[in-house]
């Protein structure tokens, strides 16, 4: 099952603040306090945030990073790295670690095919060829769970949002699509009107 956990979130207030360099005039503030970005900059960011992607009016939300470590499924990683919304910081590896078995699976892993790999992982672990290496990497099922640690932004987020909350994967996009409703104004500037 796709688990997100240790969400953060750095640089809202900044880029909020920032949003308004396009119209400003002189040089902006020393010291950008939380208490800025009430009011003026908080109406501008959320219209702001609402114009069409592609328009380059939001990219202030670049400047919203977002980090957390995402267990996923082995199915979702080509997706995953299709497009550059997440940018993986480390991940858990099949090449170093499936041959001591100690991954999880999610539920709809077949039995017979956990039984097939950790019969092959046991014929590396005795013969230790490159043959048997490449047995066991060779039939890792799609529904293996590993772990990775993730860098994002909210522009990305918002894109991945629209993209993606109606995906067919709606068990693994939909923990996603749940972190970006809990981030702090995320409804207001990624959701949006998506």
């Amino acid at each position: 099952m796709t688990t997100i956990k240790n969400l953060k979130t750095y640089g809202l207030a900044e880029s909020i603040y920032r949003s308004g360099y396009p119209m400003m005039t002189g040089e902006p503030a020393d010291f950008l306090d939380p208490e800025r970005i009430k009011g003026t900059s908080m109406t501008r960011a959320s219209r702001l945030a609402g114009v069409a992607n592609g328009s380059g009016h939001a990219n202030f939300l670049k400047g919203i990073i977002v980090q957390f470590d995402l267990k996923y499924p082995q199915y979702l990683s080509p997706q995953l790295q299709r497009y550059h919304w997440f940018e993986i910081i480390s991940s858990q590896s099949k090449m170093h670690c499936l041959t001591k078995g100690e991954f999880s699976f999610n539920e709809y892993v077949d039995n017979k095919v956990i039984d097939n790999l950790q019969l092959r992982i046991d014929q590396y672990n005795f013969y230790n060829s490159y043959e048997n290496f490449m047995k066991c990497i060779s039939n890792v099922p799609a529904g293996l769970e590993m772990w990775m640690g993730i860098t994002t932004n909210y522009l990305q987020l918002k894109t991945i949002y629209m993209q993606r909350k109606n995906h067919k994967l709606k068990e693994d996009y939909g923990a996603i699509m749940a972190m970006i409703k809990d981030l702090p104004m995320g409804e207001e500037l990624i959701i949006g009107n998506n």
